[in-house]
């Protein structure tokens, strides 16, 4: 396994601002941690406002070049750091795991997921189509086309570092934006090396700025005031969603969101459990279960319950837990300390109302922030932990009656990003993932990501959608023209 600091001294640890590495203005940098052991592996610069303006100005200038380059040289670019991704891919994963706790095999196949979005956006990137027709009254042409929409801020989570920015990152460069990213401050390294890998594919100065801040609130309420930004992308919890909506509000910024989820995964009695078995362990426990998109709520009819919730504590009571450099390790720590004692918080309150713990529970006396793999079962309806977004690898089942009860209990919630659906019967399981309110659904399917499929969710869980054409079309601005020849 490669050395931490000859991982890390490949990788830049500076802003990357104008096309150039930089220290931060005022000097200030941030601790990164390993969440397997606590230990500080590389320290980053800390952007100030003043850098984060910097960098919306550099991405300005650069806007107006960029946005006329033929789409064919930017999907070029794209396609070329693609190929930059899978050359550097061991290095980018060992990378992860050592700032985001990850396991290396989880690791590796983000950094193929996250290459992939600059592959389908190379390919997006010319065909960007727009539409000519008659007017209805004939009086003229109805000209449609689409063009970028200008300097755009992104803003990462922590919980996929490389493909959270490669899914905006590609996408914003494809339609002929300039983006200033600001990634999490837990898991800026990453980020930090796709923007060596851009600058090594060709993308010009300005086109890509990368500002890792400990002061995250602060530089992005800044940079949505400068009348130069024209559009937010946003990963990450409802609550802070909120927030950059009205703040995107006073210049009317158009903003794309990926909010929380609180997915349920429902388990009809006709269904082949050993299959819902598998897909519950990759919808569960895929990073930890820190994933929006992560199975939270476990709602499964009455006659096949107390067997599922059995086959899911012996299956998830038996995956070795630790550092994920360990390859024989499936489960890594969760992110940090806080995390780790609201999710065993939660399990707490549940079991105090009634709730039996079938595995784990308890935090294991070693270091580094790590949760067992928890079930519990018999979980009253109206359960705490049932209503929050659990982030971590903890399964609270529920008992159902029928199968409106499932969709009733499924759509109780504010939140609508992804929901997962088991039976043998296609057309009541298609029946119920229309019914469920919820922007996608895995049915019979425990991974749903795709960079060619729409992700996104309904309710409080966002607006908008990335991957697919929908996302091209996020950074574009439809203009029609009115004309007659």
């Amino acid at each position: 396994m490669t050395p931490v600091s000859e991982l890390i001294s490949v990788r830049h640890t500076d802003l990357y601002v104008e096309g150039t590495w930089r220290a931060a203005s005022d000097g200030q940098r941030i601790d990164v941690q390993d969440p397997a052991s606590g230990e500080v592996i590389a320290t980053v610069a800390s952007a100030s406002v003043p850098d984060a303006l910097a960098a919306v100005e550099a991405a300005s200038n650069a806007f107006d070049a960029w946005a006329a380059r033929p789409p064919r040289e930017r999907a070029e670019m794209l396609r070329k750091t693609f190929e930059l991704m899978l050359r550097d891919r061991e290095k980018l994963a060992e990378l992860m795991v050592r700032e985001n706790g990850k396991t290396l095999v989880e690791a590796r196949g983000e950094v193929v997921y996250a290459a992939e979005f600059f592959r389908w956006f190379s390919e997006e990137a010319v065909r960007n189509i727009g539409s000519l027709s008659i007017a209805p009254s004939g009086a003229n042409r109805i000209l449609v086309e689409h063009q970028p929409i200008g300097v755009s801020v992104l803003v990462t989570p922590w919980n996929f570092p490389a493909a959270m920015a490669t899914r905006k990152i590609g996408p914003a460069l494809a339609a002929g934006c300039t983006v200033v990213l600001k990634p999490a401050s837990e898991t800026p390294l990453s980020a930090l090396a796709v923007a060596d890998l851009l600058e090594q594919a060709g993308v010009p100065k300005g086109v890509v700025n990368v500002i890792p801040s400990k002061r995250s609130s602060e530089v992005v309420k800044a940079m949505l005031k400068d009348p130069r930004v024209r559009k937010l992308s946003f990963t990450g919890s409802t609550e802070v969603g909120r927030i950059l909506l009205a703040q995107a509000a006073e210049n009317v910024i158009s903003c794309s969101m990926e909010l929380g989820g609180n997915a349920p995964f429902v388990v009809l009695a006709d269904a082949d459990l050993e299959a819902a078995l598998e897909g519950a362990l990759v919808a569960k426990m895929r990073n930890t279960g820190q994933s929006c998109i992560a199975a939270n709520r476990f709602y499964v009819e009455r006659p096949v319950a107390e067997k599922f919730a059995g086959m899911l504590a012996g299956a998830m009571g038996a995956l070795p837990v630790g550092s994920g450099l360990d390859p024989n390790v499936k489960v890594g720590p969760v992110i940090n300390g806080p995390a780790r004692e609201k999710m065993l918080g939660l399990v707490e309150e549940a079991a105090g109302h009634g709730a039996r713990v079938l595995t784990g529970g308890k935090a294991p006396n070693r270091p580094g922030y790590f949760v067992p793999p928890t079930v519990l079962s018999e979980v009253p309806a109206d359960e705490h932990i049932l209503k929050e977004e659990i982030f971590g690898p903890i399964a609270p089942v529920v008992t159902f009656r029928d199968v409106n009860e499932a969709i009733e209990l499924a759509n109780k919630t504010d939140r609508g990003l992804a929901s997962y659906v088991y039976t043998r019967d296609l057309a009541k399981g298609l029946a119920v993932a229309e019914a469920i309110e919820s922007g996608m659904v895995g049915l019979n399917r425990g991974f749903i990501s795709d960079p060619a499929a729409p992700f996104g969710g309904v309710k409080q869980s966002g607006i908008g959608r990335e991957g697919a054409h929908d996302g091209l079309m996020e950074f574009l601005e439809t203009k029609y023209i009115a004309t007659n020849w």
